[in-house]
């Protein structure tokens, strides 16, 4: 099923209705992207699966998303079925041997597959605000929220890492907009409103530690086979946006992570991107240029992508333009959009002059193909119409205990069953807030006490001779004889009487008496 250089697609139809001629698609220009395309039905699944099953026996791993659940069956050895066996003798396969394959099964809930997880950061502000539809202004409180990050070492890992970014710039917001630009609390807002919507979707099983390592994606077996790695896609396709922007990032890790290897006879890694029109649905200019940038670069890193959807209007020209192998099903024509895509797959095809295109597409039968790849100097080969071969492996999906064995003997079962959660910027942020609070009550403690200290310094005591409070003054004033008595011990004997005879004295002749007797005693001292 493969040479040393090329993988066997299947045999191209004659006029005289019989398969001859094979087709093959060079491992050396495989790694130039690729297109698979045709309406519901039509055996794009069993193409791609042919194509992963080839890729993998030819050493190069291989990563796609089964969004039906039938890919899973590659792990399992095929079996004998009168159709399949026919397709085999009609393209020349012999020998016809069955075979299983080296799977590693992935899901971003964690269900049908390892848990794959990303961080916030990695995710990065233009990602996170095309997986929630941010306005432009909502974008750039979200780059500005990454760059105080960045700033003040917060490492942002899952949501809440996130959620309380947002929830502290916005209480900084006058802070932070005189040198940033303005951070309305609204803005805020809206992003923490759209987290929740995607936090209740799964994204919280998406965002976390520990996250998906390029390496454990690339690897190969024992005896030369590449891993192929199926994502369970089937429940993910509820959420198209989280899909679309998972293989996104995805595609941007393995073109930042990967060294440049220019054109090696065979890629690195082939990379299957399933219902490829989720990701252009409505996307930003911005978005469309990123995938264009990677998928035209990455192909330096020995990544080869293909893109498979059900009409080739659904990828952008500018991305069309780069993918030089296509695989192209059946179409229908009944309405003036099908008819403009048939028309537009006939004319990206190196015309063939034994057939018309545009008719041809129309009358595929299911498993035919119009096909063409790169050929010697990377130029498109002729198309031809082609009758796709038939697996190696099951068709149709795994049993739950079939699947949880494989899960079990998995390369990288135990790595990310369990999530880490290290100290980030929520643990950061929430001990920040715990200081701050504590800081405040004490600071205001000390106010209260020093202002008790203040308060009390206000009040003097009156200067008595006797030393007693006012208090203990006026109460002498009417105490008995006996608290009298108890006062006067405390003096002496002459200024008891003194004391006794001015209190006695109202009038001028007392005044005038007490003088007299206090000049007397004067003199007799």
């Amino acid at each position: 099923m493969t040479a040393d250089d090329s993988i066997f697609l299947g045999a191209s139809r004659k006029p005289d209705d019989t398969y001859q001629q094979p087709e093959r698609l060079l491992l050396k220009y495989a790694n130039r992207h690729g297109l698979v395309t045709g309406a519901t039905g039509t055996g794009k699944t069993v193409t791609l699966q042919i194509l992963a099953e080839s890729f993998s026996n030819a050493g190069v791993p291989v990563f796609c998303a089964d969004v039906k659940g039938d890919l899973s069956g590659i792990a399992m050895m095929g079996e004998a079925k009168d159709f399949l066996l026919k397709r085999a003798e009609a393209v020349k396969l012999d020998p016809y041997e069955f075979q299983e394959f080296p799977v590693i099964f992935w899901d971003l809930f964690g269900e049908k597959g390892h848990p794959i997880r990303a961080t916030v950061s990695e995710m990065g502000p233009l990602l996170l605000s095309r997986l929630m539809n941010l306005s432009e202004a909502q974008e750039g409180v979200l780059n500005i929220a990454f760059r105080i990050a960045d700033e003040e070492g917060l490492l942002l890992l899952d949501m809440k890492d996130l959620q309380a970014l947002l929830v502290n710039i916005a209480e900084r917001s006058s802070e932070i907009g005189s040198r940033y630009g303005n951070v309305s609390k609204q803005s805020v807002g809206a992003i923490q409103r759209n987290l929740l919507v995607l936090e209740q979707q799964g994204g919280q099983n998406f965002f976390g530690e520990p996250a998906l390592r390029i390496a454990d994606i690339m690897r190969t077996t024992r005896d030369g086979r590449g891993a192929i790695n199926v994502l369970a896609a089937d429940k993910l396709m509820m959420n198209p946006r989280l899909y679309a922007t998972f293989l996104l990032w995805l595609l941007s890790e393995l073109f930042e992570e990967l060294p440049e290897v220019g054109d090696p006879d065979r890629p690195k890694l082939v990379f299957f991107f399933d219902e490829a029109h989720l990701l252009f649905d409505d996307a930003p200019k911005i978005l469309v240029d990123r995938v264009e940038q990677v998928v035209r670069l990455i192909r330096s890193k020995g990544v080869g992508v293909y893109f498979v959807t059900q009409n080739p209007l659904d990828v952008p020209e500018t991305v069309l333009s780069q993918l030089g192998n296509r695989v192209q099903h059946a179409l229908r024509a009944y309405t003036p959009r099908e008819q403009k895509a048939v028309k537009t797959a006939a004319e990206t095809f190196r015309p063939n002059p034994e057939f018309d295109c545009f008719e041809a597409i129309t009358q595929l039968g299911v498993g035919e193909a119009l096909v063409s790849t790169l050929e010697a100097k990377g130029i498109p080969s002729i198309v031809q119409r082609t009758l796709i071969r038939p697996p190696a492996s099951r068709l149709g999906p795994l049993s739950d205990a079939e699947r949880a064995k494989i899960m079990n003997e998995s390369p990288v079962s135990g790595q990310y069953d369990e999530t880490i959660d290290r100290e980030s910027a929520f643990e950061i942020l929430q001990k920040r807030a715990t200081d701050k609070v504590k800081a405040e009550e004490e600071a205001a403690q000390r106010e209260t006490e020093q202002g008790a200290v203040e308060g009390r310094s206000r009040w003097t005591l009156p200067d008595f001779d006797d030393g007693a409070s006012p208090s203990r003054t006026t109460t002498t004033r009417r105490t008995t004889k006996t608290t009298t008595r108890r006062t006067s011990n405390r003096q002496s004997v002459t200024e008891a009487a003194v004391k006794s005879v001015v209190r006695s004295v109202g009038s001028s002749l007392g005044r005038a008496l007490v003088r007299g007797i206090l000049g007397s005693i004067k003199k007799g001292l």
